[in-house]
């Protein structure tokens, strides 16, 4: 064999050594892993944290997984949880391919400084309407986040019918006799298993800030609400979320059947006579069967996993009394136009079903949404309806407890997202929160590099909110004078978050509450008639 063989050999032979030696290894509770490094960050992916809820396991809640021997390698992101697939993009939000999907997906990563000691915990929580998304989406990686000095944990969770389905038989089988919120139940097992592993790779178990966006925003205000969460986790941020009408466990309740009824329904929708039936049907056909059928999922209201109604839990002061960052878009619906209702012809007819909806609210509503611009009224409607009263209540609900809570207004754009009329759309300060201005789905505006300094500002906020409680001093504290920051080119602390709309919204919810009528995006020209005026309400 020649000389330069030999050394061929040998050096290929060292930085395979070395390569080995720097892979990090971590020996948690739960069992050793080894990921990789990303400079000076330690990565860790796809670890699961749950056994793989399939078979008979389908419809329960998450069971603990048993140690595992040896090391488990923790390089590459599991699978996404079941759920509708896509062969082209067909939205801004969708990826270039379709994901991995499996039904055994509860996994979690972990992006963790390599000298954290102690370190505050941020752990995201994706969105996706209840339906869709993944923790592996590139815009959610961590590394630029923990380098800010948080260590950084996302999770997966079950979508759609096999993470949110309620059945008079599967309430049978359950020892508390509920059904539903699998999916819930799925995000409070990966709190446990951050507070009895997190230590190991740094973090600080007592120091847990629970994140997310959209149906992520939803899901923190469901943990917040759920006494089942109480302890693990400190903080939340809620960005985007929506404080809707939820469907109760057994009764009818806001106009919509129970939640039991409408697992009936799919199940005979699906003809399938009974939960071995259910449980035997392969997971895509029966995601994509049941949501042709309509199954939306929602958390249930069923006295134990979520005890009440959101707005009756966060008035009567039972939520987590935990620091709160919470805010919403400027744009939200431009991407989401499909929950708006579709604009009459003119300006004076929707002044007239406006008039007709509204009754003696009516002025104070037109002047809020004018007709003279009510294309944009209209849909500037439904945003507030959903994610603007939701952010300002939390914000005054939690400063009611006396906990500190910051609102933000991303108002940002730029030329490639004007340009499509998507000023500001649902999701799109994700990608200035984690870092990651690359690369985007293909439909997503290109952002063009001049905005880093944003990015590393809103990574700046979001950071120092996880490891001190405030966003720093740039931005007010949410009080008496309603101060928020307006986030625009530059961000900018502003008073008096939208005059008039939060009143609106409580005074309307108010009403439809007492009269047992819903309350979520059915706003503006989709609303129905005014109840008439009950007791505590305007």
């Amino acid at each position: 064999m020649k000389p330069f063989r030999h050394a061929a050999i040998a050096t290929a032979l060292l930085l395979s050594g070395t390569a080995r030696a720097q892979e990090p290894v971590v020996n948690a509770p739960s069992g050793s892993v080894s990921g990789t490094l990303e400079g000076q960050i330690r990565a860790f992916k796809g670890i699961p944290y749950a056994v793989p809820p399939v078979g008979g396991l389908r419809w329960r809640p998450p069971a603990p997984m048993q140690p595992w021997a040896g090391t488990r390698a923790a390089k590459d992101f599991g699978p996404a949880c079941v759920q509708p697939q896509a062969k082209t993009p067909t939205n801004v939000y969708a990826p270039a391919q379709p994901m991995p999907v499996s039904e055994d997906c509860l996994t979690l990563n972990i992006w963790a400084p390599a000298n954290a000691k102690k370190a505050p915990v941020f752990l995201w929580i994706h969105g996706g309407a209840l339906s869709g998304g993944s923790s592996r989406e590139p815009m959610y990686d961590g590394r630029k986040l923990a380098e800010q000095g948080v260590i950084v944990v996302s999770i997966n969770y079950r979508l759609g019918v096999l993470g949110w389905l309620a059945h008079p038989a599967l309430s049978a089988e359950s020892p508390q006799k509920v059904s539903g919120n699998y999916g819930l139940l799925d995000q409070m097992a990966a709190l446990a298993w951050v507070k009895h592993n997190i230590a190991a790779f740094g973090g600080d178990p007592a120091r847990v800030t629970i994140a997310g966006e959209s149906a992520g925003g939803l899901s923190v205000m469901y943990l917040m609400e759920s006494p089942l969460a109480r302890g693990t986790f400190s903080q939340a941020i809620a960005q985007s979320a929506y404080m809707v009408a939820m469907p109760a466990l057994k009764k009818q309740a806001y106009g919509a059947p129970s939640a039991e009824a409408v697992g009936t329904m799919v199940a005979a929708g699906l003809q399938a006579p009974d939960l071995a039936s259910l449980r035997g049907m392969d997971a895509q056909t029966l995601t994509d069967s049941a949501a042709k059928l309509g199954f939306f999922p929602f958390g249930v209201v069923d006295g134990l996993v979520l005890p009440s109604q959101m707005v009756d839990a966060f008035d009567q002061g039972k939520q987590a009394p935990v620091p709160i960052l919470t805010g919403f878009n400027q744009g939200e619906i431009r991407s989401l136009r499909m929950l708006a209702p579709k604009a009459p012809a003119t300006a004076e007819d929707y002044e007239k079903a406006i008039r007709e909806k509204y009754g003696e609210f009516a002025d104070a509503f037109l002047k809020l949404y004018p007709a003279a611009t009510y294309k944009e009224s209209i849909l500037a409607t439904t945003r507030d309806a959903l994610y603007g009263w939701t952010s300002e209540r939390l914000a005054r609900k939690q400063a009611a407890l006396g906990k500190p809570a910051y609102v933000y207004l991303w108002d940002h754009g730029y030329p490639a997202m004007d340009d499509k009329d998507l000023h500001a759309f649902h999701a799109s300060e994700l990608p200035y929160v984690f870092g990651n201005l690359t690369p985007l789905p293909p439909l997503w505006p290109t952002i063009p590099a001049s905005d880093r300094p944003l990015s590393d500002a809103m990574l700046g906020y979001w950071a120092s909110f996880v490891k001190t409680g405030t966003p720093g001093t740039a931005w007010p504290a949410f009080g008496k004078d309603r101060a928020y920051l307006h986030i625009t080119n530059t961000p900018k602390a502003e008073a008096d978050l939208m005059p008039g709309m939060y009143d609106q919204y409580e005074a309307v919810v108010c009403r439809r509450r007492a009269a047992g009528v819903a309350w979520n995006w059915n706003a503006g020209l989709a609303s129905p008639k005014l109840p008439a005026k009950a007791k505590g309400c305007q």
